[in-house]
């Protein structure tokens, strides 16, 4: 893995505002926060990420901040973390490779290969079992069924483009290529694209999530591809107003209420 958080301390996160009024309060801009940090690395460029996914990078050794777009949801706060990389591998996206898990924020994420062998005018769906049981197969979860081949173009096979000139001599016009998916999950060995569905925010609980195929004339995929049983664990609720409540100058310590 190319993030590295040893070396890294102090993260501090600030709204930025968009006005300030006449008694010194300020209205905060939506969607938008000033993350700082120190660093013990002189030759090192920095990720943030955001609940788990990629928000933006620096662009010299020296930059210790970085504005990043944060979701407005009053629901849960807010989890940023900072990471060093090398210099060349700063514009690629680590997030599959975070330890931590994305559903500790309340929600999860699922995926899976995009594979050529699935029919054209299929669709998916996602089934739950709400947290706890078996998987409930009377109910989707996603709120529309996700079209696998949104365009025609997208799909490549025998017969869909120009039959024997694509790589190969085969028709593969519509293969991602080379190091731009997932290596060895499509068909003779090409990289697969990559399907992706997120999840609401979610209760605590036992989840596991299924996923089920159905093409154009109503035909479901035999066997249903389900989840290991995932824990998810809410994130805290973000204070929407903290206070000094006293200050001990014999060790140091700060007490602070959250309301």
């Amino acid at each position: 893995m190319g993030l590295n958080s040893s070396g890294i301390s102090r993260i501090r996160a600030f709204c930025l505002p968009a006005g300030i009024g006449a008694d010194g309060k300020i209205v905060a801009e939506p969607r938008r926060a000033l993350v700082r940090w120190y660093s013990e690395w002189p030759d090192k460029l920095y990720q943030v990420y955001v609940n788990g996914e990629y928000a933006g990078s620096t662009f010299g050794s020296k930059q210790r901040e970085l504005i990043v777009h944060i979701p407005s949801s009053p629901q849960s706060a807010v989890r940023i973390e900072v990471y060093a990389v090398e210099p060349e591998l700063v514009d690629l996206d680590f997030s599959s490779e975070l330890e931590a898990g994305f559903e500790k924020s309340g929600r999860v994420k699922i995926s899976w290969p995009h594979r050529q062998s699935l029919p054209f005018n299929a669709t998916a769906q996602i089934y739950s079992n709400h947290g706890s049981g078996d998987v409930d197969y009377d109910a989707p979860v996603n709120n529309a069924a996700k079209r696998i081949w949104p365009a025609w173009q997208d799909k490549g096979g025998f017969g869909q483009s120009g039959f024997g000139r694509s790589d190969f001599g085969f028709d593969a016009s519509a293969a991602i290529g080379f190091g731009k998916g997932v290596f060895g999950l499509g068909e003779f060995g090409l990289d697969a694209d990559v399907i992706a569905w997120t999840s609401e925010q979610l209760q605590a609980g036992l989840y596991k999530f299924a996923v089920k195929v159905v093409d154009s004339r109503g035909n479901q995929d035999e066997g249903q591809s389900e989840t290991e049983l995932m824990t998810v664990i809410p994130g805290a609720k973000p204070a929407e107003e903290m206070r000094l409540t006293s200050f001990d100058e014999q060790t140091n310590e700060l007490v602070f209420s959250i309301s």
